[in-house]
C-alpha cells in the first residue's frame, strides 16, 4: 500500500493519533484493509498527513498492541489476521436495554447516562521490610483524601433517614448506574444498573457465580494466574483445567475440547505476566464460548486503568455481542483495596438465575461504603484522582524500567507500559526461591512467578523471574532498593547458586517456552 486516505480535524476534541487509530481499525474491522496487507511506513503516512512522525508511531503502537496490526523488523506494518473468527457487526450488538437502565441513543450508539481478583495490598507482606515490591501495593501519599471525605460526607448527608436500612441486594441503583456509566465510557462495556452486582471482592463475587452456574463446572485459566481466583473455584467444588499462556495470553486452542465451559481470563493486562491478549486470540475466545450454549468467558479486568503508553485497550467485553462475558472488576487497585467494592456484569440470560438462586442474599457492602463511592464517581473526583495517579505511577514505572535496562543480569522484561509491576527474568540459572530469600535478608519482600503457577512444571532449565511491584514505593525506594536487588543478585549468581551450566539450546529458550508447558494436567 502506497497511502492512506485519513481526514484528520485538528479542531476535534480528539488526538490526532487517536483518528489515526479509529481511522485504521475500522478499516480492518470492515474488511477494507485485508489480511496482510502493508501499511504505509510511519514516515511516509507522517509526510503525507503533514504531521509528526511521532504521532504516527503512537497511532501504530497502539493497533499493535491491540492485534490489528503486526510489526516485522526491516519491512513494516502488516494486518494480521484477525478476520472469519467471530463476526462482530453492529447489527448483532443487543439492542435492548436491561431493565432499570437510563439509556440514550447517540448516532446508533448506545450510552448510559450519569443521570439515569482482588490483589488486596498487604496480601502476604513482611511488615518488618523496608521496601515492599511485592505487587498489589498502591501510592498512599498520592490519594485524594480530601475528595474522600467530601464525598463520605455526601453520602452521610443523602443516607441521612434510610442509614439503617439494608438496601438493595445487588447493590445501591445509584453507584450501579455511576459504574454502568463509567465502564462504557472508560472500558467500552455496554451494560445498564440492573446487570450489575456490588459484592466485597472479587472472590466473594466468585463465590457467588459459582452458585449462580451451578455445580459440576470445569473452568480453563491460563498458568501463570491470579490464584486467589483459582482456590475459590477449588473451594465451590469446579474442576479447573491449566491452560499454558504466552506473551499474548491464553493459548484458546489448547482448551480442552471435553466438558470445559467457563475460561477465566485477564485480556487487558494479564497477571503476572502483564501481557495484553491481541484481537485475533480474543476472537477466537469469543468463537470458542459461542460454539455451545451454556460456555462463558469470565473477564477480569485487572489493572486496566493504568496504562502508560497509547490508548487504554477496550475491554473484551465490549466485543461481545452474544452474552457470553461474564466481566469482573474492582477498585482495589484504583481507589484502595480496603472498601472492598468489586463488581460483577452478568449477561441477561444469567439474570433469571441469579434472581432465582440468589437474589435473596443481602449486599456484602455496607450502604455509606456503597454511596461514598458513588459520590466519589459522580462529583467527577473519580477521574481526577485516576489522572493523577497515572502520573504518579509512571514516573515510578519509568524509574524502574530505567534501572532494570541497565542490569546486565537482567533477561527478558515483561508486562512494561501497564499495571503496576512489572515481571523480570533473570539471567543464568539463580533459583528463584533463593533470589527471593536472598533479597528479605536485605528488606527487599519479593514475589516470584513460581508463587502464580499451577503447578510447578517449567522443568529444570527455567530461568527465575520476580514480580517488581511498585506502586507502593517512593522514586528514591525504588533505586534504593534496585541496588539492594543488584547486589543480591550478583553475589547469588557469583556464589555459584545457579548451578550447572546449562547446554547451549537450552540457554537460548525463552520464558514463554518454559510458560506453554504449564498446565497440561488437570487439578481438582
Amino acid at each position: 500500500m502506497n497511502e492512506l486516505l485519513i481526514h484528520l480535524d485538528s479542531k476535534a476534541g480528539t488526538a490526532l493519533y487517536e483518528q489515526i487509530y479509529e481511522h485504521i481499525r475500522q478499516d480492518i474491522t470492515d474488511g477494507r484493509l485485508s489480511r496482510g496487507e502493508r501499511l504505509p511506513s510511519a514516515r511516509m503516512l507522517a509526510a503525507q498527513l503533514q504531521i509528526s512522525r511521532s504521532t504516527v508511531d503512537t497511532a501504530y503502537a497502539q493497533l499493535v498492541s491491540e492485534g490489528y496490526l503486526e510489526a516485522r523488523r526491516g519491512s513494516g506494518y502488516y494486518v494480521c489476521d484477525s478476520g472469519q473468527l467471530y463476526h462482530l457487526t453492529t447489527e448483532e450488538r443487543r439492542d435492548t436495554p436491561a431493565t432499570g437502565s437510563d439509556y440514550r441513543t447517540s448516532g446508533g450508539r448506545k450510552y448510559v447516562t450519569q443521570n439515569g481478583c482482588d490483589r488486596d495490598s498487604g496480601q502476604g507482606q513482611r511488615p518488618s521490610a523496608l521496601y515492599q515490591f511485592r505487587p498489589g501495593q498502591i501510592d498512599s501519599a498520592g490519594f485524594s483524601y480530601r475528595s474522600w471525605r467530601r464525598a463520605g460526607k455526601e453520602a452521610m448527608l443523602e443516607l441521612e433517614h434510610d442509614l439503617l436500612q439494608p438496601g438493595h441486594p445487588q447493590g445501591e441503583y445509584r453507584l450501579r448506574r455511576a459504574i454502568a456509566s463509567y465502564l462504557y465510557q472508560a472500558r467500552g462495556v455496554h451494560c445498564g444498573p440492573s446487570q450489575l452486582i456490588v459484592g466485597a471482592g472479587n472472590e466473594y463475587l466468585l463465590l457467588l457465580l459459582g452458585q449462580i452456574l451451578g455445580t459440576g463446572q470445569k473452568v480453563a485459566m491460563e498458568s501463570p494466574t491470579y490464584l486467589q481466583a483459582y482456590y475459590t473455584f477449588r473451594n465451590i467444588g469446579y474442576e479447573v483445567t491449566a491452560v499454558p499462556a504466552d506473551t499474548d495470553g491464553m493459548k484458546v486452542e489448547e482448551i480442552p475440547d471435553a466438558g470445559v465451559s467457563l475460561a477465566y481470563v485477564m485480556p487487558s493486562h494479564q497477571f503476572p505476566l502483564g501481557c495484553i491478549m491481541p484481537l485475533k486470540r480474543r476472537l477466537q475466545l469469543l468463537a470458542w464460548a459461542e460454539a455451545l450454549a451454556d460456555r462463558y468467558i469470565i473477564e477480569d479486568d485487572h489493572d486496566s486503568e493504568f496504562r502508560y503508553k497509547g490508548k487504554p485497550v477496550p475491554a473484551l467485553h465490549s466485543m461481545d455481542g452474544r452474552g457470553k462475558v461474564i466481566y469482573l472488576g474492582t477498585f482495589s487497585n484504583s481507589i484502595m483495596p480496603s472498601i472492598r467494592v468489586s463488581y460483577l456484569v452478568l449477561p441477561e440470560e444469567l439474570l433469571c438465575r441469579y434472581h432465582t438462586r440468589c437474589g435473596f442474599y443481602a449486599s456484602t457492602v455496607s450502604r455509606v461504603q456503597q454511596m461514598t463511592v458513588c459520590r466519589f464517581i459522580e462529583n467527577g473526583s473519580f477521574g481526577r484522582h485516576l489522572n493523577k495517579m497515572r502520573r504518579i505511577y509512571k514516573a515510578k514505572h519509568d524509574v524502574l524500567l530505567q534501572l532494570l535496562k541497565g542490569r546486565d543480569w537482567v533477561g527478558r522484561i515483561y508486562g512494561a507500559h501497564a499495571g503496576l509491576h512489572i515481571a523480570v527474568e533473570i539471567k543464568g540459572r539463580v533459583p528463584e526461591k533463593e533470589v527471593i530469600a536472598q533479597a528479605a535478608a536485605l528488606g527487599l519482600d519479593l514475589q516470584g512467578m513460581e508463587d502464580c503457577c499451577l503447578a510447578d512444571s517449567r522443568g529444570p532449565d527455567r530461568r527465575p523471574v520476580l514480580l517488581l511491584g511498585f506502586g507502593g514505593l517512593t522514586q528514591e525506594q525504588i533505586r534504593k532498593g534496585m541496588e539492594l536487588l543488584d547486589q543480591c543478585v550478583r553475589r547469588s549468581m557469583e556464589s555459584g547458586m545457579e548451578g550447572k551450566e546449562a547446554e547451549p539450546e537450552k540457554q537460548d529458550r525463552s520464558m514463554e517456552s518454559g510458560i506453554e508447558r504449564h498446565g497440561r494436567e488437570k487439578y481438582t
